[in-house]
């Protein structure tokens, strides 16, 4: 096992911190501010999100420590909760939390490759950045995490030039809220926030692969967690402060408008690169990671065994995601989408919680949870509020989710049927 073990804090954090940073930070602002009608409104969403998604890192962190091994949720579940909690946790993650993902990713890329594209399709473009980083991931565990880390690198970077430029330069409206903020509205906000901050999990799915992993995949956890909410903090007070509030309210291009407000078009179009790159590393992230899930539960039998890895990546379950994200990009019936996924989503981190309480629960002190039992029941509370709210205003997405796990939980009976006449 510990020759498999090829990667550090540095390659945990950065899979962290690309899996979360994608096109959400980016573009979700304007329909917030549009809602909330204070921009210190939309911050204090975006600092909530942090909050919870740090508090979700924690948690994991406690079950990391104590099942150090590749499989995310599908594995958590399998081992505190039930098998067939960990199965629908497994196809949840392959068709909700990487494969649609993935494709939206790279469809976003495409279109913000345009500008040097005109004549090319964005799908065109999202395919060959998907299939590029199925071949880079699927040759060698660690030059693909080393090109992973090295993106990482430059997007981090570039942000924080992004965000020096521009602090010199904003004009910060007095702090205040609008005539209020209803609550069921900041915590719609919230769901759409929450979606941006997803992937601070990311490193439990490659466990089995993290150097002195008790130690190592905690603090990637929460490390990665803590560098993406200062920059989405950061990032959000450039967009907010940077164009007057009628400019960016219900728009999808915050960024663009922001950088034009800020240094016109050559700013816009860099801005524009940016966000490409960001794109480029999320969608890195989740070749990287995803596939380490299905290898998992071919290994235990719940999917096919030529998805199992016995060495090295885990290239089947990588061609499987790729041809699943393909087929999503080029079909693209994308309406509503995003709020299917962090509801779905949503419900996964949330059993995945309970089953790090009920394992507390059997083990006690020999079990550390920071903050116990705070930190676990407010995560708890936070996460079933937004899917309260999500259920009551979008009742066709949630339908689908909901659909998306019973179909899922056919699959289980048929699979525990197989392998008993197996046995």
């Amino acid at each position: 096992m510990s020759g498999r073990r090829q990667l550090g804090l540095a390659s945990a954090t950065a899979l962290v911190v690309a899996n979360m940073i994608g096109t959400g930070v980016f573009t979700t602002s304007g329909f917030l501010l549009g809602d909330l009608r204070s921009p210190w409104a939309v911050l204090g969403v975006w600092a909530t999100g942090g909050v919870l998604a740090a508090l979700g890192a924690l948690s994991y962190g406690a079950l990391a420590r104590r099942i150090p091994e590749s499989g995310g949720e599908y594995l958590f579940l399998s081992r505190t909760l039930h098998p067939a909690a960990g199965y629908l946790a497994g196809w949840i993650s392959l068709l909700v939390g990487f494969s649609a993902p993935l494709a939206a990713a790279a469809l976003a890329f495409g279109a913000y490759l345009k500008p040097w594209l005109p004549s090319g399709s964005p799908r065109v473009s999202g395919t060959v950045l998907v299939l590029g980083f199925a071949a880079l991931h699927g040759a060698h565990v660690r030059r693909g995490a080393s090109a992973q880390n090295w993106v990482v690198v430059a997007k981090v970077l570039l942000i924080l030039a992004f965000i020096g430029f521009a602090s010199v330069r904003l004009h910060p409206p007095p702090v205040g809220l609008a005539g209020g903020i209803p609550l069921s509205a900041f915590g719609l906000s919230l769901v759409w926030v929450s979606f941006s901050y997803s992937g601070w999990n990311a490193a439990v799915y490659i466990g089995g692969e993290v150097s002195e992993p008790e130690r190592n995949l905690p603090r990637s956890l929460l490390l990665g967690t803590a560098i993406v909410t200062a920059l989405y903090l950061a990032l959000n007070a450039v967009f907010l402060f940077a164009a007057p509030a009628e400019q960016l309210s219900g728009k999808l291009e915050v960024a663009q408008i922001a950088a034009q407000a800020l240094g016109g078009p050559t700013l816009a179009t860099a801005v524009s690169a940016l966000v490409a790159l960001a794109l480029t590393s999320s969608v890195s992230s989740m070749v990287m990671a995803g596939p380490r899930v299905y290898a998992k539960m071919a290994a235990d039998g719940y999917l096919p065994r030529w998805l199992a890895a016995n060495a090295g990546p885990p290239r089947a379950a990588i061609a499987l995601q790729a041809a699943l994200a393909l087929a999503l990009l080029w079909t693209a019936t994308y309406d509503g989408l995003l709020t299917y996924i962090g509801f779905t989503l949503g419900l996964s981190t949330a059993a995945t919680v309970v089953g790090l309480v009920r394992l507390r629960w059997r083990e006690g002190r020999r079990l550390p949870v920071p903050g116990w039992p705070w930190v676990p029941l407010l995560f708890l509370a936070g996460v079933l509020t937004m899917t309260t709210l999500t259920i009551a205003r979008r009742p066709r997405e949630s339908s689908v989710g909901l659909a998306t796990i019973a179909v899922g939980w056919a699959g289980w009976w048929a699979v525990e049927r197989r392998l008993r006449r197996g046995h």
